[in-house]
């Protein structure tokens, strides 16, 4: 049996609109496990960007229970959602949201920089970053 890593109990997001309060996601329950591959899928405005900014420590539930490897991830202030978010999350958005000014290496570089991780370790790992994807030859290239 695998360990569960993401378990949602019972979120909801409300937002207002004006003097409208939408509610975009209503009592959500989800459990995947460590190494399970999930698709999120559905039409549009059924609150899978909302998901997603939630699961991805952006934004917090209105209610319920968000778990992330056992810690309760719902009530965090901000800084401490930027920590889980530094420290266990990545993210691959529909725009590649790359830093125009950097390099491909930079780029790549640049999580593990605020990680501090030592500047030889991060070089490595963002060559072999690269070249695993197919743009080691890319890596100096704005």
């Amino acid at each position: 049996m695998s360990k569960t890593s993401i378990e949602l109990r019972g979120v909801t997001k409300t937002y207002l609109l004006g003097d409208v309060q939408v509610e975009a996601l209503k009592g959500v329950d989800l459990s995947i496990a460590t190494g399970e591959f999930l698709a999120v899928m559905g039409p549009s405005g059924s609150g899978k960007s909302t998901l997603m900014n939630i699961l991805g420590c952006l934004d917090r539930p209105t209610s319920g229970s968000y778990r992330l490897d056992g810690e309760e991830i719902g009530t965090l202030s901000r800084d401490g959602r930027a920590v889980i978010r530094r420290n266990k999350l990545g993210f691959v958005f529909q725009g590649f949201n790359l830093l125009p000014r950097l390099s491909g290496q930079e780029n790549v570089e640049l999580p593990m920089i605020y990680d501090n991780t030592p500047t030889s370790i991060r070089r490595e790992k963002a060559r072999k970053a690269l070249s695993s994807v197919g743009l080691g030859e890319r890596a100096h290239h704005l």
